[in-house]
This record gives C-alpha cells, structure tokens and sequence, in this order.
C-alpha cells in the first residue's frame, strides 16, 4: 500500500470518528429515559422475534434468498446480532485467536468453545447457532468425536456442529448424522491444517485440487452433511459445488454464487490488523474503541463521572458522621509505594 493511500485510509478513519463524535455527542444529549427506552425495543426485538431455524434456512434456499452468517463469541453481542436480524451464528474455533489471542486455531479449547456456544444460543434462542469442533475433537476417534458433537448439542445448546474435513471423513459424518447430529462439512482451505501447509492456503487453485474438491463435497453430501461450507476456493469452483450440491452451501471467501455468506465479526466492525479482501469492514469499531476508552480516561482523571446514584439518606448520614467522631483513626495511614 502506498503512503498516499495509507494518509487516505487514515484520514477517512479519523473522518469518521469525528463523525462518531458527534454522534455521541447526539446520544449525550438525549434523556437517560429516551437511551433506555431505545435500548428496550432493540431488547423487545431480540426476544420475540420468530425462531429461525435449519427449517427456515432451507426455505430460504429453495426461494433464492442468500441467508448471512457472521461469528459471535458472546451472549451481549449475540442479543445485538439476533436484534439486526441476521440467520446464523458460528461460534468458531477462531474465538482462540480474537479472544485468547492465540496465533491460530489450533489451540482453542474443547470446553471453552462448549461454553461459549451455549453462551451465544442464550443471547440469540432464536438465531441458528452453529459450534465448531476444535482441533483433536474429532480426529483421534469416531466415538470420542460423536460424544464430542454431542456435548456441543446438549451443554452447547447448538443447532449445527461444523467441523474440518475432506472425503476421508466420510465415514465419521455418516456416523454423526446417524446419531442425529446436524453436520456442516468445512471443505477447502482447513486453517486446522496450517502447519501441514505452513500457512493459511487457497483451495482449488489447480484444475487436479479443484476437481478433488468437487469429489469432497460430493462425499460429504452423500454421507449426509446437513450443509457444506466452502472456505478459500476459486469462484467457479464453488459455482460448480453449489450446482451439484442438494444441500445449502456457505461460503467463506469462496464467491458470491454460494446461498450463504460468512465472515469472521472483528474483521467485518474494522477491529482485525490483518484485512481479509473478502470481508470488507462495514465499521472502524477498534478507532471508537479507542476513543471512547481515551474519554473515559480524561474523565476519570477530571472526576466528572456523571451524578453518583447511590445515597444516604439524612438520618443515616447523620449517625455515620456521629459514629466516625467515635471511630479510632489513631493508626498511621498507608500510603502507596513510590
């Protein structure tokens, strides 16, 4: 990128944290009662809105409406996302990188992922929530595996459970879909897969990967893959599985011809380093962050923190100030290290 364009992009971020900054100075200016009423109805919408469920995707598919997908880790932004409307949250392995801060996928927990996806489904019941299998939750042992899907349905409260594979794993998702365990194939770039490439990967650059990926996604169907998802693929790759495919397929940098698309969130509201060309930031959230978190400090360091909420009334501010007369404050005060 170029210095002009980096002064660009700058002066377009500070843009718009100006225009952030005014605002907030609107939301300053409204009544606490005007906040919380506004507040309540995005509430009111995130509980009574219809459940949408694999039901309600398929119909969707079958119309020609593409449904959206985005990543969610958390039940309060969970409630914000059911509010807006969107289809389906992934709950994804990628929650080791944006919220343990880990260089990859490869080292996010089983049971902090159980935890999160239960989490998310309690601020979205109505929203399809879909768990990913960490690496080694399904690898080593088909029946270690299926228990695993299984806690993610049951603990998890998950509607979907995605995890990593090609048509080696065939036999594993027939076994999962037996068990009544709703499988979405991930097919293409597999980021569990990174130190086998020694990096993150496209799939199905070369007309012999493409075809191999074409023959995956046939596998996984005809195992009974609920649905596919497609990450890192040439277009006309993913066009011809989305042709030959009975089942919704989602795309993850994979082109528009798929039903669904899915991103991961922090990229999409502008707080990732690293930009993915296929998930164009709707938002500079990390600029207001840091912001927001600059005003809190001038407050904090001029006290105006607003109308402090909780008081004495006068007869116990009378006895308080009598019983601290009484009170023996003979001993030295501390006083905090240089």
């Amino acid at each position: 990128m170029t210095t002009d364009s980096n002064e660009k992009n700058q002066g377009l971020q500070n843009q718009g944290l100006q225009n952030q900054g005014l605002q907030n100075q609107g939301l300053q200016n409204k009544t606490l009662g005007q906040v919380a009423a506004g507040a309540a109805g995005e509430s009111e919408a995130a509980t009574t809105r219809t459940s949408f469920t694999l039901r309600s995707l398929l119909k969707m598919v079958r119309g020609g409406e593409k449904f959206a997908c985005l990543t969610c880790y958390d039940a309060t932004t969970a409630r914000w996302l059911q509010a807006a409307g969107l289809h389906v949250l992934l709950v994804g392995d990628t929650a080791g990188e944006v919220i343990l801060g880990f260089p990859n996928t490869m080292h996010t927990p089983l049971d902090f992922l159980v935890a999160l996806t239960a989490g998310v489904k309690r601020g979205a019941p109505a929203t399809l929530v879909m768990a990913d299998m960490p690496f080694m939750s399904y690898q080593a042992d088909d029946a270690e595996a299926i228990r695993n899907a299984g806690r993610f349905m049951t603990e998890g409260l998950a509607d979907l459970v995605k995890l990593e594979v090609d048509r080696s794993f065939a036999g594993l998702v027939a076994k999962m879909s037996r068990a009544g365990i709703p499988v979405v194939a991930h097919i293409g770039s597999r980021p569990q897969h990174v130190k086998m490439h020694g990096g993150y990967y496209a799939a199905g650059k070369s007309a012999d990967t493409a075809v191999a990926l074409l023959d995956d996604a046939r596998a996984m169907v005809e195992a009974g893959a609920t649905m596919l998802l497609i990450e890192a693929a040439p277009a006309e790759v993913a066009e011809q599985i989305v042709r030959e495919s009975t089942v919704p397929v989602i795309g993850c940098g994979a082109g528009s011809s798929c039903h669904g698309q899915v991103v991961v969130l922090q990229d999409l509201l502008g707080m990732s380093t690293w930009q993915p060309a296929f998930a164009l930031p709707t938002a500079q959230i990390g600029g207001q962050i840091m912001a927001a978190a600059k005003v809190w400090m001038d407050r904090v360091k001029s006290g105006q923190l607003g109308e402090h909420p909780y008081v004495m009334n006068d007869t116990q501010r009378t006895v308080f100030h009598e019983t601290l007369k009484r009170r023996d404050v003979s001993h030295e005060r501390v006083e905090p290290k240089q």
